[in-house]
């Protein structure tokens, strides 16, 4: 095809979810038809500034393994992120950027891109703000729309809105942070969540995605209860008692932990009004605390949250399952697919690591009972107003209740996913799936009367190329 449709490849981004969507970035940028689309990454970096990435880096192992540059960096033992160089001046910042790539304004990219394939997870990604962002430069890009992606991050309100549109919801309770901080019974709150919710309690991190921040209490252990809760808060305590213990080598490994955006709390911290963003800063400060005082230090992430949700444990059978919407606007479930992970939770590693867990598609269910959880994944998909695609997790609870929960709006675009796994189970390989995404998403933009014009041409473009192509298959 001469007129490429140029796609803006976003992944990245500010989020603790950012390496996901780094790896799922990449995955698109492979696998796009390059006889329709010319892919473009956008690396968005840790201050949500935009640049058109040089594509070796694209093959990294990490966003660490190239930006920042390691030699632009005085000789440390831990490999950071770009927030942890603390507040750079606007000339440092473009250095830093300049070699990994071009930067573009918002403003550059109407000039430089056709479309935006939002490979974005987490807050800034699939918030809305991007998608808002996107709509003020009438720039088509892929997914659910403004409200769709707010509602889609926050599971604090698709619990009250699940409630309200008669889905059955995991009973829960709501912790906010100055709550937790200033309750001096802590004992009795957990004697009460216990009450209400039974054990074991699930602990949720309400914005994060991938599993990250979700933490659960299997007995009645207050000292488990309250390690839990400040996980999902992104809050760690540290006593001078676990410090002093510490071998130098043994500090070392449990600050890369606690710096990880995926393990830990990540940087930058604030400490008593001190605000860290350097790991080997955060080592020194702890060190000569510790070497005058005996209080308990709180390190507390700017990346933390504001509440947290505690569920019920519901045992059953957990399933997600992808659901796309066809061209006439129509939802469509795919076949749910089954974790069989015996007692392991499935927390980031279990997604992301292969063989931790075993996937089944379809779950082993009678017919009936499989359309039964496609359904109410389609009116989940319908009711919180999603678009084009959505992942949706659940429970199949031993009384065959199903309960719905997390459903996210941005699936991830890793290779394993369920996304492309569930695709392949009726025949879509991962060209044709994105394909499918990008044209029903101008399709939404055009149905929503955002981005009409540009996106009608767009769209008469795909659709030509895709006829086209089929017809050339059957000569």
């Amino acid at each position: 095809m001469e007129n490429k449709i140029r796609v803006g490849i976003f992944l990245g981004g500010s989020s603790r979810e950012r390496e996901i969507s780094f790896a799922g970035g990449r995955t698109v940028y492979d696998n796009l038809d390059k006889g329709l689309f010319e892919p473009i990454p956008i690396f968005v970096d840790s201050f949500n500034n935009f640049i058109q990435l040089d594509w070796r880096y694209l093959y990294q192992g990490s966003i660490r393994d190239f930006y920042p540059p390691s030699d632009m960096l005085s000789l440390t033992k831990f490999q950071i992120y770009m927030e942890s160089l603390g507040n750079l001046s606007p000339d440092q910042l473009s250095q830093y950027m300049a070699r990994v790539g071009k930067k573009v304004t918002a403003e550059q990219l109407k000039g430089m891109i056709d479309f935006a394939f939002l490979s974005l997870h987490g807050p800034c990604g699939e918030d809305g703000s991007i998608q808002g962002l996107l709509e003020w430069y009438k720039i088509p890009y892929s997914g659910s729309g403004i409200l769709g992606t707010a509602v889609g991050i926050d599971k604090i309100v698709q619990k009250k809105w699940m409630q309200q549109a008669g889905f059955l919801v995991t009973p829960y309770s709501i912790i906010d942070r100055n709550t937790w901080q200033k309750t001096t019974n802590k004992d009795a709150l957990f004697e009460e969540l216990i009450h209400t919710l039974g054990l074991p309690l699930v602990i949720k991190s309400p914005r994060q995605g991938s599993s990250i921040g979700v933490n659960i209490v299997y007995e009645k252990d207050f000292e488990a209860f309250t390690k839990a809760i400040h996980a999902s808060f992104f809050i760690e305590q540290v006593t001078a008692k676990q410090w002093q213990e510490l071998s130098p080598q043994a500090k070392e490994q449990w600050l890369i932990k606690l710096v990880d955006l995926r393990s830990g709390i990540g940087l930058p911290v604030e400490i008593n009004g001190h605000i860290i963003y350097h790991p080997e800063a955060l080592l020194n400060f702890v060190d000569n605390y510790f070497n005058s005082c005996e209080s308990p230090l709180d390190l507390v992430s700017l990346q933390g949250e504001e509440s947290v949700l505690v569920e019920s444990f519901i045992t059953g059978r957990e399933f997600s399952c992808i659901v796309l919407q066809e061209a006439g606007n129509e939802p469509v479930a795919l076949p749910p697919t089954e974790m069989l992970k015996g007692d392991l939770h499935f927390d980031y590693r279990a997604k992301y690591l292969p063989g931790l867990v075993r996937k089944q598609t379809p779950m082993t269910l009678p017919l009936a009972q499989l359309n039964t959880i496609k359904e109410a994944c389609v009116q989940l998909f319908e009711s919180l107003n999603f678009q084009v695609y959505a992942r949706i997790d659940g429970i199949f609870s031993s009384d065959n209740s199903i309960y719905l929960n997390d459903p996210n709006t941005t699936a991830g675009m890793n290779p394993s996913s369920f996304l492309f796994h569930q695709a392949a189970e009726i025949g879509l390989n991962p060209s044709q799936l994105l394909t499918f995404l990008i044209r029903n998403s101008l399709a939404a933009r055009i149905y929503n009367h955002t981005i009409n014009l540009k996106a009608t041409k767009l769209l008469w473009l795909v659709d030509n190329y895709v006829a086209c192509k089929i017809s050339g298959n059957k000569q």
